[in-house]
């Protein structure tokens, strides 16, 4: 805003609102960027994408429940049409003495007054050693599962694949089932479809969860190995802990995730997993006027799991503290909740549903999850979906 002279030296610099990331946890903020705008604040958002996948529902989307532009949010039409800018690139280091983002394109810094962050998580490499060529997926970012689905459909169709997915959580479980799910929609040769689980197939749920999801996977011919790990991943094949070597067409990692590594290579506090270190507000513990929430924190009062839940609940906290931090008023403490939701999506209208002491499988399971999901997407997607 300038004086009615025009003079420079009257010209007050906008404040400068910069977010990191379009995920979970910035969702509502996305949505009220307008309120940001009115007040005078200019607002970036850096992703590397202009669309961002909501994890949710990526196996879905692999084995065909969905298309890709029914689980992912147009994040840049979303910004634009509210007065903010999108810059298309991958945010790479914080520079909080000099208040600036480095973007990984010639090194180019974006300022800021407050910043936000909701960088996400990455599936790490356990050590594998992976090659550079091979038909190899981690199961994020959920983009790559719809190359990961073309190329099975492709070599599909005039043979029987190997398909092995590496893990033993939840991901691992949801992504074998649609690989089903997706050879019997395309009409493909029969693949064998084989988990390396690990010490344990979904080693933190109740034991009933664990049971429903094993039977439901091998009524479907899917084989699940215990007690064995993967040593190495190899163009076509794994070799196991107890040097057997296993068939390999697509590979699928799912070991796992953790956070960005932005934060510790701009040298912020964060914790045992690399993640962003906040405060109750969600606030960085030592940059007042940084704030982050979704997999890419360490939430210091008590860590959290990477799930989707708690991304959500913090929405409303971020919009209020991010808000606060430009008007100097209080900031609101985040409270993770009680104990959440958990429904599986193992392929073929099967589902796995976990709340409290209640846990049942079936279609009824996959339908309230459906449901749920789709509600989420219809909440924040913009007309051009």
């Amino acid at each position: 805003m300038s004086s009615n002279t025009g003079s420079p030296a009257l010209i007050m610099k906008k404040k400068h609102l910069v977010l990191i990331g379009g995920g979970h946890a910035h969702m509502m903020l996305l949505a009220n960027l307008a309120e940001f705008v009115a007040k005078g604040i200019a607002v970036t958002v850096i992703q590397p994408s202009e669309y961002h996948y909501y994890s949710g529902m990526g196996a879905g989307m692999l084995g065909g429940t969905y298309t890709a532009d029914e689980i992912r949010f147009q994040t840049k039409t979303m910004v634009e049409k509210q007065g903010g800018g999108f810059i298309l690139d991958r945010a790479v280091e914080i520079d909080p003495a000099n208040r600036e983002v480095v973007l990984e394109q010639a090194g180019q810094r974006v300022a800021y007054d407050v910043l936000s962050c909701n960088a996400g998580s990455q599936v790490p490499d356990r050590g594998l050693s992976l090659p550079e060529s091979g038909d190899i997926f981690p199961v994020k970012p959920i983009e790559g599962l719809a190359r990961a689905r073309a190329r099975i459909i492709a070599r599909g169709k005039s043979r029987s694949l190997h398909v092995t997915i590496v893990g033993g959580g939840p991901s691992a479980m949801e992504i074998a089932g649609n690989v089903h799910q997706l050879a019997c929609r395309e009409n493909l040769l029969p693949p064998t479809i084989t988990i390396v689980a690990g010490h344990a197939v979904l080693p933190h749920a109740p034991e009933r969860v664990r049971r429903l999801t094993e039977r439901s996977l091998e009524r479907r011919e899917i084989s699940i190995l215990t007690h064995t790990r993967v040593r190495q991943v190899e163009p076509g094949s794994l070799l196991l802990d107890s040097g057997e070597s296993l068939a390999a067409d697509i590979t699928f990692l799912a070991v796992g995730v953790r956070p960005s590594p932005i934060f510790a290579r701009s040298g912020l506090p964060v914790g045992p997993d690399g993640g962003l270190r906040v405060n109750r507000y969600l606030q960085s513990v030592t940059e007042p006027n940084i704030f982050g929430g979704g997999d890419c924190i360490y939430f210091e009062p008590c860590p959290l799991d990477k799930v989707g839940v708690y991304a959500v609940r913090q929405n409303p906290v971020l919009v209020h503290n991010v808000m606060a931090a430009f008007a100097g008023t209080p900031l609101q403490e985040f409270h993770p909740g009680g104990k959440y939701l958990l429904i599986y999506n193992l392929g073929d209208g099967y589902g796995v549903f976990n709340k409290w002491s209640l846990a049942f499988g079936g279609r009824p399971a996959f339908s309230i999850k459906d449901y749920i999901d789709r509600r989420f997407m219809h909440t924040f997607q913009t007309d051009e979906h």
